[in-house]
């Protein structure tokens, strides 16, 4: 079975649970990437991050075209933002009809939202089997205790 990691990283906390998960399932990875530049500080970085969400926006995906009909599982990570998944998700979904495979969610937050995040990842993509998810709050400042965790969680998956 061919797996891929897929995700979107903001401020790099869902790229390191990203990484650890891809190294321990030996799988491909691809970190999603906007034409779309966000605010890194401030007010304006959570202003526009929701309104961004609140809005639907699909930004523009600059990556190269992902082959996922190569893949039986599929593992997608976001930032939470606004109670939902980060919009280069959205656009991930957009442009990516997957069906019959095998979906992991998993996600980083400072302040909860993981239950309505994942609630709308499924139905995002119908037509899959979820096998796992899991949440993260600020794995940067906890990077060894993140990374183990996600270790173990990506060892389970592989189980089933």
């Amino acid at each position: 079975m061919r797996t891929l990691v897929v995700f979107f990283s903001f401020e790099g906390n869902t790229k390191l649970v990203g990484e650890a998960i891809a190294k321990t399932m030996d799988a491909d990875i691809v970190e999603l990437k906007t034409s779309k530049q966000y605010p890194t500080e401030g007010f304006g970085k959570f202003f526009w991050g929701g309104k961004s969400v609140l809005f639907g926006e699909t930004p523009e995906l600059i990556n190269e075209k992902i082959d996922v009909s190569k893949y039986d599982t599929v593992i997608i990570g976001t930032p939470i933002w606004a109670g939902s998944f980060a919009p280069p998700i959205k656009s991930f979904i957009s442009q990516y009809q997957m069906k019959g495979k095998r979906i992991a969610l998993f996600a980083c937050h400072g302040g909860g939202g993981a239950k309505k995040c994942f609630s709308k990842l499924k139905e995002a993509f119908p037509e899959n089997k979820f096998i796992g998810e899991i949440a993260f709050v600020e794995p940067k400042k906890n990077t060894e205790e993140s990374s183990n965790e996600a270790v173990k969680w990506a060892s389970e998956l592989q189980r089933i």
